[in-house]
């Protein structure tokens, strides 16, 4: 079925320019709660307006580490809080999507691993 209620807004900021490029930037894993909001404090003052964590980690081996999951999109919810910054994740799966809008995150995007598996691709989509 395809959804005709969606609006995408238009979220990027005024002061992108050929001059001042437009800058995603965050841990490429989210590691810890004081890494996320040290990490977006940092870049928030560097001028950076999205912060990029990776919350779900698809690995090629099995048992190494593959992110907090959903519990670290509470702390995606306070880097919005305390910098103001727009967040963005990878998801691999329509459960990510929905976990990750409910929780506030303004940009999803479907990672390298995920476009191999177009059956993935369509059920996200």
């Amino acid at each position: 079925m395809i959804r005709t209620d969606i609006v995408l807004e238009n979220f990027i900021p005024a002061d992108v320019s050929p001059e001042r490029p437009l800058v995603i930037a965050g841990p490429c894993s989210a590691e810890s709660e004081e890494q996320m909001i040290t990490t977006a404090r940092q870049l928030s003052a560097m001028g950076i307006k999205i912060f990029r964590a990776g919350i779900w980690k698809p690995r090629t081996r099995p048992n190494s580490f593959e992110g907090h999951g959903s519990a670290a999109l509470a702390w995606m919810k306070k880097v919005k809080q305390e910098t103001g910054m727009y967040t963005s994740t990878e998801v691999a799966n329509v459960k990510h999507v929905y976990e990750a809008l409910k929780a506030g995150i303004d940009i999803i995007w479907i990672g390298a691993r995920t476009t191999t598996n177009p059956f993935a691709v369509q059920e996200i989509a």
